[in-house]
């Protein structure tokens, strides 16, 4: 008896997490460009059923475009010009350095297996790209740590897709994070205006260097969405016994804590991060969610597209 045999890598887009967000759309809030007619805005006029503007007649404008409205009451010809659709190109850049190999024991689990920073950044950025090409967009993916790794331009085929999966599949968590330095190069790399989606945990000694990387995207015209991925953790500090605590990128030495007599400083200072960093996205201005392994990415993508949808920051 023969068997399909499903490719690994669609393991990252599984059947119901598709059914929960088949009926939603990542509608693009600033003008965008593209290669064809699509569902956004193109900062370009051209031929639509929206109308943009008046401009005075010049010779070898098609007269069919002629606003007799207007000439009627001022005797002069003016063209009607009009807002010209077009796809959105996205560019997911994932966090693939150690720190996101952390696997919290509250993670939302998937198949029976706990879920690690990186596994669930993989599946959102699988999803991500999985609603793009549905609705006809392009995206891109750009794998960085300390610097960029690998760098799949944006396309919009079902063949595209795949290969992003089994891009996103292979990837592993590995070494030390540089994230300012890797979204710097990522702008100069990624070509047009568009939306730019941060996938990190963002554990930075200084938030200074990231909000100026951030400030560099959106000089690119790009508009920029950072997701920021943690554990309950990372967020709670709920350890009680003495532990050994690691560095997973291996900058620094383990060290033993006891936890307790630490937990106010640690939670004073990490919350104070946490708002600093939100506070700067709102000001530049950038999209920012905070997300936690415990939840589900589905649901939590879903509750974003809602509220975007909506027309709420």
């Amino acid at each position: 008896m023969l068997t399909l045999q499903i490719p690994k890598y669609m393991k990252l887009l599984p059947a119901e997490a598709q059914a929960q967000l088949a009926r939603s759309t990542f509608p693009a809030r600033s003008r965008v460009e593209g290669f064809k007619s699509g569902n956004h805005r193109s900062p370009y006029l051209g031929s639509s059923t929206e109308f943009a503007e008046h401009r005075e007649y010049s010779p070898g404008d098609d007269p069919r475009d002629l606003d007799w409205r207007v000439f009627a009451k001022q005797d002069r010809y003016y063209v009607k010009q009009y807002v010209e659709e077009t796809n959105l190109r996205a560019t997911i850049l994932l966090d693939s350095s150690a720190s996101m190999r952390f696997q919290g024991d509250a993670a939302s689990h998937l198949d029976g297996v706990k879920l690690s920073k990186f596994d669930y950044v993989k599946h959102l950025a699988a999803m991500l790209a999985f609603l793009f090409v549905r609705q006809g967009d392009a995206v891109g993916l750009v794998q960085f740590d300390s610097e960029i790794r690998a760098h799949l331009p944006a396309s919009g085929s079902k063949t595209h897709l795949r290969r992003m999966l089994q891009m996103l599949d292979a990837a592993a968590p590995e070494n030390a994070s540089d994230a300012p330095s890797a979204l710097h190069a990522a702008a100069e790399r990624i070509p047009r205006r568009g939306i730019v989606i941060l996938l990190s945990d963002l554990l930075l000694p200084d938030a200074t260097e990231l909000v100026q990387a951030l400030h560099h995207l959106r000089h690119r015209k790009h508009e920029v969405i950072v997701f920021q991925i943690l554990t309950e953790e990372e967020l709670t500090f709920p350890y009680k016994d003495a532990v050994q605590f690691r560095d997973l990128e291996g900058i620094s030495d383990d060290i033993d804590l006891d936890p307790v007599s630490i937990r106010a400083e640690y939670l004073r200072q990490f919350t104070r991060f946490l708002n600093d960093l939100e506070q700067n996205c709102q000001s530049i201005p950038v999209d920012y969610i905070r997300l936690n392994t415990k939840d589900s990415y589905v649901s939590a993508l879903s509750n974003y597209l809602g509220n975007r949808s909506g027309g709420r920051r």
